[in-house]
């Protein structure tokens, strides 16, 4: 851990710039002062970046209340292609009104005035005022902003004052159709479902991406809902673009994870040209969908000193940039320009490096509210924690209690708080019906109509009906929209069969609820209790001598990371070798002499399990090999087994064996995925570069990997993953080598 900032000798009229000067801070020192005026979260503390006490914070947030807007703006915490692009689009006259206010006059301002005068400063404040502004504020605070500024969809209440909706994210381990069509059934049993039905794909090839846009298009065109709410295949855009030029109109509105820098862009094998291309492209009725969170930038390596509030703060900006373009692209075809433009703020997925506590997360999630809301956007949010922090499926319910009254725009709905195949806890239709009643909210107007009068589940009055939370229902629903004559017994017969083989799957679907209509049935509560306990007992696991002992020509290998704390809460440790690993691999790699151009790791990852369980790494194995030799690629005879591995501990063997020499050189890295779901899946990522690259530092990372994920003998067939790896490695050598 990074030593802490302490802030002291604070004088009267001193602000931020003037406090540098007299103490003769740098730029260094006046990063560490804006941090520290964060609330305390681990990703900054990681950083150097967290305040040392209480004392320190408050003096850090005096001096940036002093601040003038202006020198904010026009001093940036680092510059890339990015800041400069935002810079450019703001609006001159708005920004100039505000740049000699100081910025406790600006917090004033946005908590008291008008709302209407509040947004029409709103495009003259920069990322980083944003990003200074929320840290000047309580919870309080926050909750009182986000309350009072909203930005709806056009021609929608989604995102309006009263209205709380639902992106249903229906994500299946293997992509199957079934799986992914009965969440959405679910969900609309329940009323839930009005943003965007969006799903996180197993697999990015484009055909499977297009067989999952196919399966939700299908559901909105037989109920008719697909000029009301959109479908998403959370793909890489470019795969997107792959998949809607090759089937135009088969595509809804598309989605991308976006950072708050260039560098930390480019991981997601992006850059601002591209994005800005696909941007202006998106004229259509749906135009783009974003995903953030707090902590991507650092945990990638990209956090440029720089807390993790105003990374946050820049991704906002770059969605604002992005709208804009949409809007002028729109204007130019004599369109209105009103884009369908959202964010999603996945607050808690990466783990408890970013922050551990349920505290920790509602802070997170009020400031990302605030500060989208302060960009112009109407946000969303998934309120969600991995099963390695500090964050239990109750304490969800106590982070929703909270987070709600600063009005997000919409939140996940899962049939249940833990997601069949990411392996972590969100937000479940249940939620969705509990804060309804709580706090008054309401479902978008149209799709209420749909669930009200043509679906049947909730009365006039907005009560369940006999019909709510009954999946089959809704299915001899749409089966009798598409024009489907046959009994009703003998649909709803079908749809309980396919129903069945879908939980058999490991997608846990509810039918009904308990003593209230937000309640699981008390035996899936029970079944999602189990999951969760058996999670937190597989994050502990650790290699057992035996099970190594089996794999063929195994070579263990320590990273840094001393034991299972250590692995968890400081994953920089697990993603570098020991300097005798490193001494080891650099002797073998001599004796080689150049002859092995593929190497295979094997991590346990965060759940050693994943290889341990029976019929998961060896039937691996026996196809990967022969498949291997049979493409003419020479498989090392080692397998690295690393114990405390990470991903990146993968890219660190790989640049130990293959650093210069010729040829491309590939690694195939098996790895155990988040425990969570029943499939103790694991995942096989897949990197192929010239020895010249793998000689530079950083130059292998995500952005050139391939990853297939969701593989277990319930799940992906491991057979089925070995083939499937060796192809995509053939594909992505002869890419390297055309390069």
């Amino acid at each position: 851990m990074m030593p802490a900032v302490r802030v002291h000798d604070v004088q009267p009229g001193d602000d931020l710039f003037t406090y540098l000067a007299r103490t003769g801070g740098d730029e260094v020192r006046r990063r560490q002062l804006i941090g520290a005026a964060n609330e305390f979260k681990e990703g900054d503390a990681a950083l150097g970046l967290a305040a040392a006490d209480l004392a320190s914070r408050t003096a850090a947030r005096r001096l940036l209340a002093a601040t003038p807007v202006g020198r904010i703006a026009a001093a940036p915490l680092f510059r890339d292609e990015l800041w400069h692009a935002l810079a450019a689009g703001l609006d001159p006259r708005a920004a100039a009104h505000v740049a000699g206010w100081s910025m406790g006059q600006l917090k004033a301002f946005v908590l008291g005035a008008d709302e209407a005068d509040v947004h029409a400063l709103l495009p003259g404040l920069a990322s980083d005022v944003v990003a200074c502004l929320v840290k000047l504020m309580s919870d309080a605070e926050l909750v009182a902003l986000g309350a009072r500024l909203f930005h709806p969809l056009p021609g929608r209440r989604l995102g309006a004052r009263g209205y709380l909706g639902a992106r249903i994210q229906p994500n299946s381990p293997t992509d199957h159709p079934d799986d992914i069509r009965w969440q959405v059934l679910a969900g609309f049993s329940y009323a839930v479902g009005d943003v965007v039905l969006g799903t996180n794909p197993v697999s990015s090839d484009p055909r499977s991406v297009a067989a999952v846009e196919a399966a939700l298009w299908d559901i909105l065109v037989g109920f008719g809902l697909q000029d009301t709410l959109p479908h998403c295949v959370l793909a890489h855009i470019d795969v997107q673009a792959e998949v809607e030029a090759a089937a135009p109109g088969t595509t809804g509105i598309w989605f991308q994870s976006i950072a708050g820098s260039d560098d930390a862009n480019a991981t997601f094998g992006l850059d601002l040209a591209r994005l800005r291309r696909h941007a202006r492209a998106r004229t259509g009725r749906w135009g783009l969908y974003f995903e953030t969170g707090q902590g991507a930038d650092f945990t990638n390596g990209h956090g440029k000193g720089v807390d993790m509030v105003v990374h946050e703060a820049r991704k906002y900006g770059l969605a604002r940039l992005l709208r804009a373009d949409i809007a002028d692209a729109r204007r130019r075809l004599g369109l209105d320009p009103a884009p369908w433009v959202h964010v999603n703020d996945v607050a808690g997925f990466i783990g408890p490096e970013v922050f551990r506590t349920r505290e920790q997360l509602v802070r997170c999630c009020l400031e990302d509210i605030a500060m989208a809301k302060l960009h112009g956007l109407m946000i969303g949010l998934d309120v969600c924690a991995t099963l390695h922090m500090d964050i239990g499926l109750d304490d969800l319910d106590w982070c929703l209690d909270h987070i709600a009254p600063a009005c997000p725009g919409y939140l996940m709905a899962l049939p249940t708080k833990n997601d069949p195949m990411l392996g972590y806890l969100t937000t479940a239709f249940q939620d969705h019906v509990r804060l309804r009643e709580r706090f008054g909210t309401r479902v978008d107007d149209r799709m209420w109509a749909f669930f009200r009068d043509r679906l049947g589940v909730v009365d006039e009055r907005g009560r369940p009906t006999r019909h709510f939370g009954d999946p089959v229902w809704v299915h001899l629903q749409l089966c009798r929209a598409r024009g489907d004559a046959r009994p009703a017994d003998v649909i709803a017969g079908e749809g309980r069969a396919t129903l069945a083989a879908v939980r058999a799957r490991g997608v846990a679907i509810g039918e009904g609820h308990g003593d209230r209509p937000w309640d699981l049935p008390p035996a899936l509560d029970a079944e999602v209790r189990s999951l969760y306990a058996d999670a937190r007992d597989s994050l502990r696991a650790e290699w057992h001598p035996e099970f190594v002992a089996r794999i063929p020509a195994a070579r263990v290998l320590r990273t840094r990371a001393r034991d299972r704390d250590e692995y968890i809460l400081h994953p920089t440790t697990g993603e570098t070798l020991e300097p005798t690993a490193l001494a080891a691999l650099h002797v073998l790699k001599d004796s080689w002499s150049g002859r092995h151009d593929t190497v295979l790791v094997v991590s346990d990852g965060l759940n050693a399990r994943a290889l341990m369980d029976d019929d998961h790494l060896f039937p691996f194995l026996d196809v990967l090999a022969p498949e291997l030799r049979a493409a003419g690629l020479a498989l090392a005879p080692d397998v690295f087994v690393l114990a405390g591995g990470r991903v990146r501990a993968g890219y660190a063997v790989g640049a130990a064996l293959f650093a210069g020499l010729p040829g491309p050189r590939r690694l195939i890295h098996v790895i155990g995925e988040r425990p969570g779901t029943m499939h103790h899946a694991f995942s096989v990522y897949l990197t192929a570069a010239p020895g010249a690259a793998w000689a530079e530092p950083r130059a292998i990372d995500h952005d050139i990997t391939r990853v297939i994920s969701g593989v277990a003998d319930t799940a992906y067939s491991p057979a089925a993953a070995a083939r499937e790896a060796v192809e995509m490695l053939l594909k992505m050598s002869r890419s390297t080598c055309a390069q």
